[in-house]
């Protein structure tokens, strides 16, 4: 069927309570017209950020076995896009995904850690395992301190637009696209932006103002938009800006004082990204 919905394989962790991962991912590609096929790497009472200690319902075993699975029965995945990872043998699991569909466009979103340190419960062999999975993506898009994780840079990260585009065409070496986000800096510390750059192609830069409020989760909302973007024909710089601007909308619906552990109000702000 010409007209049918590209397939996305999510490979991400699946919080119930407090917006983020593939309670984010899931409802966003899909009002962006993507078929989703989640594939969590845990499932967890609530996210990690700030809730108290999950619940936690993981099997090792099932990750792979969902792979053959799926390649039993002959399901085509347009893409495969992977986020939080609980270990490095986790990341094998997606380089098992890339390796059964070769011809995917593979999309990493290589979640390691921000604010200038590597997120608690992930050991120093995340790093190595993250950087051979992001060696083997079409698109890595990691936050400033990622960059410098992965470059093996001195932390916190970049502090500057230029730094970053630095850092973003250092990466081109590691995968042929390279979103760094989480740009701040920029315009005296008004706006906090993205910069993007290609192998054998030039950088680019967006930014949008920024919104004095750090929400959970909206990382996740980025790198959904821009993957459904992309599938849906946008250029990468293109398919960056919505992404961008969808984040801010997020935001904006959601009211003062509300609880930031919790996420956006993206069931407010959903409907805008349909009408986009």
């Amino acid at each position: 069927m010409t007209n049918a919905p590209k397939t996305v394989l999510a490979i991400h962790d699946l919080p119930g309570f407090g917006r983020a991962a593939l309670s984010v991912i899931v409802p966003v590609l899909s009002t962006l017209g993507v078929q989703t096929v989640a594939l969590p790497t845990a499932v967890l009472s609530t996210h990690t950020g700030g809730l108290g200690t999950p619940a936690k319902l993981a099997n090792p075993g099932y990750g792979p076995a969902a792979l053959e699975h799926y390649h039993r029965l002959g399901v085509k995945f347009d893409c495969i896009y992977s986020g939080y990872l609980a270990d490095a043998a986790q990341a094998k699991l997606v380089e098992q995904a890339f390796e059964l569909w070769p011809r995917a466009f593979k999309v990493v979103d290589p979640v390691l850690g921000d604010g200038g340190r590597l997120y608690s419960g992930l050991g120093a062999d995340m790093v190595p395992a993250m950087y051979s999975l992001c060696s083997k993506a079409d698109l890595i898009v990691p936050n400033v301190t990622e960059a410098a994780l992965l470059l093996g840079d001195p932390l916190p990260g970049v502090g500057s637009a230029e730094q970053a585009a630095a850092q973003a065409a250092r990466l081109t070496r590691v995968a042929p696209q390279v979103v760094v986000t989480g740009v701040t800096g920029i315009g005296g510390g008004r706006y906090i932006g993205c910069v993007g750059a290609a192998r054998g192609g030039e950088g680019y830069a967006v930014k949008t103002p920024l919104q004095p409020r750090m929400f959970h989760g909206t990382g996740d909302i980025f790198a959904a938009v821009l993957v459904g973007r992309i599938l849906r024909g946008n250029v990468p710089q293109a398919a960056v800006q919505a992404a961008a601007a969808f984040v801010a909308e997020c935001i904006r619906q959601t009211p003062e004082g509300a609880d930031e552990r919790l996420g956006v109000w993206l069931e407010n702000a959903l409907p805008k990204l349909r009408q986009e």
